[in-house]
């Protein structure tokens, strides 16, 4: 695969691990960082009112040559608006046609933590090439990420190792250390976290994206909204429906508010069981023999070999290229997940499972597997999770969980239903979480992979129930996460590009072929 679908696939898979499960790989602005929580709060100002932006130059190698980066001031509260301030980093790639320019598309990037401004690097002279320049491209990073104003949980290396800090039960199922990291990890918040670490919600990303739109004079914005930006994105219609213009969602979870982030977690366990045949299949295809990649001669085959190797590898970890970190069976599973997000990524799960298979062979982790997240990213991702709604806090009902998660669904062996950081968090969430409904401009358009292993098809399915007219569904029978512009289907991008550049969307669900 070249160089830039390798890339590509890796911020798609990071952007969503985060949703599903507690802190996902973020995808990294490729500007400037921002300021730390203490020294980015901003004394008040006077009256709150958009701020005015200063564009500068920002662009990138590889990205759009106009990219303009600025930064907006908002409110730390919003209850307490003339109060302190934090900075938002915002970015536009502008109409390269002033003749054809219809208004202005967002793109919401996923995660919790993912950076909108590196999302605008990666995908923004593509789209405004799709679009024929009738929109202004814009994004922001989320409070939290790249350039914005973050926080810190001050945790330790290990506790941000992606198999520790995302609840991987232990090879007997125990739980009794996920248990003592999470109230670890949640005490640590509680103490360094602060007002910042508090204000990272997707409430207030809604109400930041509604600051941005008003700075940049616009009466109505367009938006492109992938993973956990869909949510956002419904969030948003939900909140502010006359400013919303032509409103895709792409990958879109389960809005029940009474679950939220950990609802999607729960998806995923079903999620990964319904994707990982495509991987089994291209596995066991004869044309991987001349690649070296073949890893049984049948595709049923597939599947026990990799369980039967993550129960050896948790018996007797291997050593890896990377120091202090052996390949376990909860590392090796944790890699499978992260594959599943692209095909493109089959080729290196393939060479780990081999290498691992291998007496001789010393694996190489992937990225994201082999180092630590940084303490930012760990944090703004806990804290959107943690923050938006309330867990549950029984440890035993956690184990029963765990148990009959494992027993179903082998293959995420009981992370989907462990216990987090979230079951011992000492905030009330700030906010009730949005019901999305019926009631609003009938302009959203859905596009969603039949075999998620992310966002799963029927948890989708719940988000365009409650949207009901508002939206249409297009149905791609394909696997992996993120559709448009993401996963090569002609059918699917068409249809996407056509309605945000006509407004003409299908009359009914429809589906694309893969």
């Amino acid at each position: 695969m070249t160089t830039h679908r390798a890339s590509t696939a890796l911020a798609a898979l990071s952007a969503a691990v985060a949703v599903a499960a507690l802190a996902g790989t973020v995808t990294p602005s490729a500007h400037a960082e921002g300021p730390s929580a203490q020294a980015a709060l901003s004394a008040p100002s006077g009256p709150s009112a958009p701020s005015a932006l200063d564009w500068r130059p920002c662009a990138v190698a590889g990205g759009p040559a106009a990219q303009e980066c600025a930064e907006l001031s908002v409110p730390l509260d919003y209850r307490d608006p003339d109060g302190a301030r934090v900075r938002i980093a915002v970015t536009r790639v502008r109409s390269d046609r002033p003749g054809e320019r219809r208004g202005t598309l967002l793109l919401i990037p996923g995660g919790p933590g993912s950076s909108g401004v590196a999302l605008v690097t990666e995908k923004g002279e593509r789209l405004r090439r799709e679009t024929g320049g009738r929109y202004d491209i814009v994004s922001l990073d989320p409070r939290g990420v790249g350039g914005s104003t973050k926080a810190s949980c001050g945790l330790a290396p290990e506790d941000r190792d992606l198999v520790h800090l995302r609840s991987w039960p232990a090879a007997d199922g125990s739980i009794t250390e996920n248990v003592a990291r999470s109230r670890r990890t949640a005490e640590a918040c509680a103490r360094n976290g602060g007002a910042v670490l508090r204000s990272l919600t997707t409430a207030n990303e809604v109400r930041d994206i509604d600051r941005f739109r008003r700075a940049l004079g616009e009466e109505k914005l367009s938006a492109w909204g992938s993973s956990y930006g869909t949510y956002v994105g419904a969030v948003y219609a939900q909140k502010y429906p006359r400013h919303t213009d032509r409103w895709v969602l792409d990958s879109s979870g389960d809005p029940d508010p009474s679950r939220v982030n950990r609802g999607w977690m729960q998806n995923m366990a079903r999620a990964v069981e319904d994707r990982f045949p495509d991987f089994a299949r291209w596995a066991s295809d004869p044309a991987r023999d001349a690649e070296g990649l073949r890893l049984a001669r049948e595709a049923r085959d597939v599947r026990p070999l990799v369980l039967d190797l993550a129960a050896r590898l948790d018996r007797e970890p291997r050593p890896t290229t990377t120091p202090g970190a052996p390949l376990t069976g909860s590392r090796l599973l944790q890699a499978v997940q992260m594959a599943l997000y692209s095909d493109n990524a089959f080729p290196r799960l393939a060479g780990l499972i081999a290498e691992a298979g291998d007496p001789a062979g010393k694996p190489v982790l992937p990225p994201g597997l082999d180092r630590p997240l940084s303490d930012e990213a760990a944090t703004v991702t806990i804290g959107v999770i943690c923050n938006d709604v309330r867990w549950p806090a029984s440890v035993p009902d956690y184990r029963r969980a765990v148990a009959t998660s494992r027993a179903e669904h082998p293959l995420t062996a009981g992370l989907p239903a462990n216990i987090t950081p979230c079951a011992f968090w000492k905030d009330a969430p700030a906010d009730r979480p949005t019901r999305i409904t019926d009631e609003g401009p009938s302009n959203i358009l859905m596009i969603q992979g039949l075999r998620d292993p992310s966002t799963p098809y029927f948890g989708a399915l719940k988000m365009r129930e409650a949207l009901g007219d508002r939206a249409r569904l297009v149905t791609v029978d394909h696997g992996g996460h993120g559709i448009y512009l993401g996963n090569g289907n002609a059918c699917g991008d068409r249809t996407v590009t056509r309605f945000l550049t006509t407004g003409e969307r299908p009359a009914r669900d429809t589906y694309c072929a893969g």
